[in-house]
């Protein structure tokens, strides 16, 4: 007997085979056209008029953009019927992330000889990267400035296909910054985080790009996000959301609204903080799921480092040891296995199988030295469920 889980599974799924039989081939759209098609699936309504008002051009300009993108097939006949796919919303951050690992043992108030790396970064911004590679279209909603970084950001987003146009650009603004210094094993050692950029992600913005958000099959939010942001991204949000509480500190600002939540992935100490309840062993890592279900969370997936990782919807309980794999880096073992988890409810998927899916991506993840793994793809990740 087919779930409305499994039966959502299905549609979206043959939604996106006819629109990948559709656009094959398909030319690209320019800048202009893509910022048309977002105004016409914000409000499909919208007269040539007030796109020509909105973009600054005539309406004769407009014209010829909509025939266009009918050209392309994003625009399938009269009355703007879009013939586009199912998408993904990300609501969070984005790093620079900066970091120097010395040579030889840190010397204090000195100049160490070591190696200087400089890569994207961020949550929100790493869960996106992960959803384009596992074949998902993606809208980034996040806040950054108009500096070198934001540059390579946007230029990055291009590349990978992550839908950046309703981003928030802050003219003067510093984009976020993670710098780290490492000893020379590679542990922490000292670090500064210039994330102030984020409370720019305002529950004004979120409610200009509400209608963007409501369409999109999943929305992803992360902790970086100022308290008032979830608050409204949660009381107003009508598709399900999934959060990452990214930090035991941050995660505090998810507790006013775990009741309207679809999915959360909390590890062992923001479980314990969310939940109110000390997780030492089997008994007690129940209670704390049970004590975050009876709030009106759907699911939760607690992740316990080596010891595996333990989910929970109200009606089955599982504790999956972690899967096999050639680890050189856990950096983002966590944002592929969130990204997974959406990717497994576009499958229409349920608790065991999403567990297993998304253990499998974090696998993945962890056989690369960098943060996301090249190597992730919807291909990649069925054949590791497979084995």
């Amino acid at each position: 007997m087919l779930t409305d889980t499994n039966l959502r599974g299905i549609m979206i799924k043959q939604l996106l085979k006819k629109q990948q039989l559709f656009t094959k081939g398909v030319k690209k759209v320019t800048l202009r056209e893509r910022q048309i098609l977002n105004w016409i699936e914000e409000n499909p309504m919208i007269s040539q008029e007030e796109l020509a008002a909105r973009a600054g051009i005539t309406r004769s300009s407009v014209a010829v953009h909509i025939s266009n993108l009918m050209k392309k097939g994003q625009i399938a006949g009269r009355g703007y019927v879009l013939s586009r796919s199912a998408y993904i919303a990300v609501v969070g951050g984005v790093n620079m992330d900066i970091g120097g690992k010395p040579f030889r043992p840190l010397i204090e108030r000195d100049s160490n000889p070591g190696r200087v790396s400089v890569s994207l970064g961020g949550v929100g911004r790493n869960i996106a990267h992960n959803l384009s590679l596992l074949g998902l279209r993606v809208r980034f909603l996040t806040a950054f400035g108009d500096d070198l970084h934001a540059q390579r950001i946007e230029a990055s987003c291009a590349d990978l296909g992550i839908d950046i146009s309703h981003a928030r650009r802050i003219a003067g603004g510093a984009t976020s910054t993670y710098l780290f210094l490492t000893d020379a094993d590679g542990d922490m050692a000292l670090a500064v985080s210039d994330m102030e950029i984020c409370e720019r992600i305002t529950p004004d913005y979120i409610a200009s790009n509400l209608s963007l958000l409501n369409n999109a099959q999943v929305v992803v939010v992360d902790g970086n996000l100022p308290a008032e942001t979830l608050r409204y991204l949660a009381e107003h949000c009508t598709a399900p959301v999934f959060a990452d509480p990214v930090s035991v500190t941050k995660a505090e600002k998810l507790k006013p609204v775990l009741g309207k939540l679809n999915t959360l992935k909390p590890n062992r100490l923001e479980a314990e903080l969310l939940s109110g309840v000390r997780i030492t062993d089997e008994r007690s890592m129940h209670l704390a799921a049970e004590k975050l279900l009876e709030t009106g969370l759907h699911r939760v997936f607690i992740s316990l480092g080596t010891e595996g990782v333990f989910a929970s919807d109200g009606r089955g309980k599982i504790h999956a040891p972690c899967l096999q794999a050639d680890v050189r880096n856990t950096t983002g073992a966590g944002d592929a296995f969130m990204a997974a988890l959406v990717w497994a409810y576009m499958e229409g998927m349920d608790l065991r199988d999403s567990l297993q899916a998304a253990s499998a991506a974090a696998a993945i993840a962890t056989e690369s030295e960098e943060t996301i793994n090249p190597a992730m793809s919807e291909t990649a990740l069925r054949e590791r469920i497979e084995r």
